[in-house]
């Protein structure tokens, strides 16, 4: 059985870009991550621990996004390395990143990266 988690439209600001002023001014990043894994245990137990332990994603993310990077992709990377770190039973990943505020030209809701990875 495979189950997925899944935190959705998670608002951070954060500080990442290509030009000089997206690293100074920040945008918010809008971010989707869906794991999958067995989780069938945790239905009949109700005990954390044989969960994944969502909170703990929470954590990771907001860490990541602190770190300034040129490119959606990467931090998106380590945001997906450092989640299958934590837990590693999950099967899946998805990751999905949207600038809010890109500095380009045209009225947006952003521009988004995904990347996703099974294991």
């Amino acid at each position: 059985m495979t189950s997925k988690i899944i935190i959705e439209n998670l608002k951070i600001y954060a500080y990442h870009g290509a030009l000089a002023e997206e690293t100074l001014i920040g945008t918010y990043y809008l971010l989707n991550v869906e794991v999958q894994a067995n989780l069938w245990k945790a239905v009949g137990t109700d005990d954390l621990n044989d969960t994944i332990n969502y909170a703990a994603i929470n954590d990771i993310i907001h860490q990541e996004m602190k770190i300034p990077s040129k490119l959606m992709e990467h931090v998106a990377g380590r945001i997906l390395k450092n989640v299958k770190l934590a837990f590693p039973q999950i099967s899946f990943i998805k990751i999905k990143i949207t600038k809010t505020n890109p500095p380009m030209t045209g009225e947006m809701h952003g521009v988004s990266v995904e990347i996703e990875n099974q294991f």
